[in-house]
C-alpha cells in the first residue's frame, strides 16, 4: 500500500511538473486524455517500469485529482496545486465498483492487486458501493467507501435558533444553552513541546529521530481525533434539533492574522494577540460551519450566516448599539435600559435577530424595525425571566424599569 501511494504521488508530481513547464512555455495545459495517455508511456518506459506494478485506476484518478485542481484555479476558487511530499496525505482510489467486493459479514474486502483484506468496521455500508479509497494517517492505513442511495424527504424538526461562536464558551445558542470549549491542542501542549524538543536532539533521519517523529506524530493525531468527535457530535445534535441556525459570517483567516508587524513598523501586544490566535484556531469555527452547512441540508434544515457586526454591542431589548453595553468580556449590561444578560447569549440572539431579518429581505417584507426586533425582545426576555412589556397606549407602573421593552 505505500507503495501504491508512492506511485500515485509519483504521478501527481510529474504531471504537475509537466503542466508548468507547459505552461511557463505559453502552451496549453494537457486536459485528462492526454494525460492518460502520457501515463501509458509512463508505465511501458524503462526508466519507470516500476509503475506498472501499481493498479491503473488509482493512478488514473490521480490524473482526474490534478485535472480538478486546475479547473479550481481557472475558475478562482483555489491555488496553483503544490507537489506532494511523502508521508503527507498518502491515499489511493479505486473508482471501479466491479473490481471491489465487500464482505461485511467477516468484515474483509477484496481490492486489485491487494487481494482481501480484514478490516474494522465503523457502521453498516448501506446503498451502491461506488468507489473506494485507502488512506494512511499516523501509520495507520484507513478506508473510506463511498456509496450510493436513496432516502426519504426529511422532515423538519425544531424551531430557529441563533448560535454565537467563542473560545470561553465555544458555541452559545439564542435559548441560553451552551457548549464548553474542548482545548484539544491545549490539553496536549505540554506533551506535544516536550516531544518536539526530543525529537530536534536527534539526528535528522536516523532511527531514534525517527521515533521521535513517530511519537510527535501520535500526539497530533490525537489533537486531531479529539477535535473531529467533539465538533461531529455538537454539530450533530445542534442540526437534529432545529430547522433553522443563524450565525455569524467570520473572517477566520483575518481574526487569527499575526499583529508582529515588520521591522519597521512593529506590532503591539504581539504576544498575547499570539495566544488569541492560538485560541481561535483550536476551536475549529470554520470547520463548525461546515458541518453544519452540511447536516442542516441533510435533515432539510437551513444555515443562514449574517454579518458578525456589532452583534455583541446591541442591545436585543431596546436596540441600543453601544461600546459601553460590554464594558467585560462575559457580561452584557444596556446603558440605556438596563437589559443585564450573558454576552454570548446576547450575541447569539441578535444573530437570530438578523437571520429572521436576513429572511425577510429576500421575502420583500416591508416591516418596520420595531416589528423586526420583536423576536429579538421576545427570546430576551424568556432567557432573562422578565415580562413583557404592555401593549401601546397602556400605563406603565414605575416598577416597570425591569420589564422588557420592544
Amino acid at each position: 500500500m505505500r507503495r501504491f501511494a508512492g506511485a500515485c504521488r509519483f504521478v501527481f508530481n510529474k504531471a504537475l511538473a509537466l503542466q508548468k513547464e507547459r505552461h511557463e512555455q505559453g502552451e496549453k495545459t494537457l486536459g485528462y486524455a492526454g494525460l492518460c495517455k502520457l501515463l501509458t508511456e509512463w508505465r511501458n518506459s524503462t526508466q519507470t517500469a516500476w509503475l506498472a506494478d501499481a493498479p491503473v485506476h488509482p493512478l488514473q484518478q490521480t490524473l482526474k485529482d490534478l485535472e480538478r485542481a486546475y479547473a479550481n484555479v481557472f475558475a478562482r476558487r483555489a491555488d496553483v496545486p503544490r507537489f506532494k511530499k511523502k508521508g503527507q496525505s498518502d491515499s489511493f482510489r479505486y473508482p471501479d465498483p466491479k473490481q471491489i467486493k465487500l464482505d461485511q459479514a467477516n468484515n474483509r474486502l477484496f481490492l486489485p492487486k491487494l487481494g482481501w483484506l480484514r478490516y474494522r468496521n465503523s457502521r453498516e455500508v448501506l446503498g451502491t458501493v461506488k468507489n473506494i479509497t485507502v488512506s494512511q494517517s499516523c501509520g495507520k492505513w484507513f478506508v473510506s467507501i463511498q456509496t450510493e442511495r436513496e432516502i426519504e424527504q426529511p422532515i423538519l424538526q425544531g424551531d430557529a435558533v441563533g448560535l454565537d461562536m467563542g473560545i470561553a464558551r465555544f458555541a452559545t445558542l439564542s435559548d441560553g444553552t451552551f457548549y464548553a470549549p474542548l482545548n484539544s491542542f491545549k490539553r496536549h501542549e505540554t506533551a506535544l513541546r516536550k516531544a518536539q524538543q526530543a525529537m530536534s536532539h536527534k539526528t535528522k533521519f536516523s532511527s531514534n529521530w525517527k521515533k521521535a517523529k513517530a511519537r510527535v506524530q501520535r500526539i497530533h493525531s490525537r489533537i486531531g481525533n479529539a477535535r473531529r468527535d467533539y465538533l461531529h457530535k455538537c454539530s450533530t445534535t445542534i442540526s437534529q434539533n432545529h430547522a433553522m441556525v443563524c450565525i455569524e459570517d467570520l473572517q477566520v483567516r483575518s481574526m487569527s492574522r499575526s499583529a508582529a508587524g515588520t521591522a519597521d513598523a512593529p506590532g503591539r501586544n504581539v504576544r498575547a494577540k499570539s495566544g488569541l490566535n492560538k485560541s481561535i484556531l483550536d476551536q475549529r469555527w470554520f470547520e463548525f460551519r461546515r458541518q453544519l452547512d452540511y447536516k442542516l441540508a441533510w435533515t432539510g434544515g437551513h444555515l443562514i450566516a449574517v454579518p458578525p457586526q456589532y452583534t455583541s454591542r446591541t442591545c436585543p431589548r431596546c436596540g441600543h448599539v453601544s461600546a459601553d453595553n460590554r464594558q467585560m468580556q462575559a457580561q452584557f449590561l444596556c446603558v440605556e435600559c438596563g437589559f443585564e444578560e450573558n454576552a454570548d447569549v446576547v450575541g447569539a440572539i441578535n444573530i437570530l435577530s438578523r437571520g429572521n431579518q436576513t429572511l425577510r429581505d429576500e421575502g420583500q417584507d416591508t416591516s418596520d424595525a420595531s416589528l423586526r426586533r420583536s423576536t429579538a425582545a421576545r427570546i430576551a426576555c424568556e432567557v432573562s425571566g422578565a415580562a413583557m412589556p404592555p401593549a401601546a397606549g397602556t400605563r406603565r407602573s414605575d416598577s416597570g424599569a425591569d420589564q422588557c421593552r420592544a
